[in-house]
């Protein structure tokens, strides 16, 4: 399992990346994909699409499941990775890169500071394999 130094991180298994224009690109956790299985559908919102944190902004099915997908900050969407839509299994293969979700404009960049650190992510990661 991976997880990448550069990234921030939710409790419900997103990855959040800072990029210099100010906008975040969100994903699930190499361990999210793990748990899910084989990803076969992803369903995301439009672009344009004005998220609160905690919204619940999609969902991806796997073999095993449908799990949510959770808005780490509130913000509008500038792009969505049409890709997994058509490719689900992107997410598997590579959910730090080509396995994107959207990309957002926060609203409140001081919201990024209540995610978690690579380090803070680990434990929870570790404590949910025991």
């Amino acid at each position: 399992m991976t997880v990448p130094n550069d990234l921030l991180y939710t409790e419900e298994h997103e990855w959040v990346r800072v990029e210099g224009d100010g906008t975040m690109f969100i994903g699930i956790t190499d361990f999210a994909q793990e748990q899910l299985g084989d990803v076969v559908y992803v369903e995301l919102p439009a672009e344009g699409t004005v998220l609160s944190k905690g919204d619940v902004f999609g969902q991806v099915e796997s073999t095993k499941s449908v799990s949510d997908l959770y808005a780490p900050i509130s913000g509008r969407i500038v792009d969505v990775n049409l890709q997994i839509e058509r490719t689900p299994e992107m997410i598997n293969a590579d959910p730090y890169e080509s396995g994107w979700l959207i990309r957002v404009k926060p609203e409140n960049s001081g919201e990024s500071e209540e995610l978690l650190r690579p380090s803070e992510y680990e434990e929870i990661v570790a404590e949910a394999d025991d």
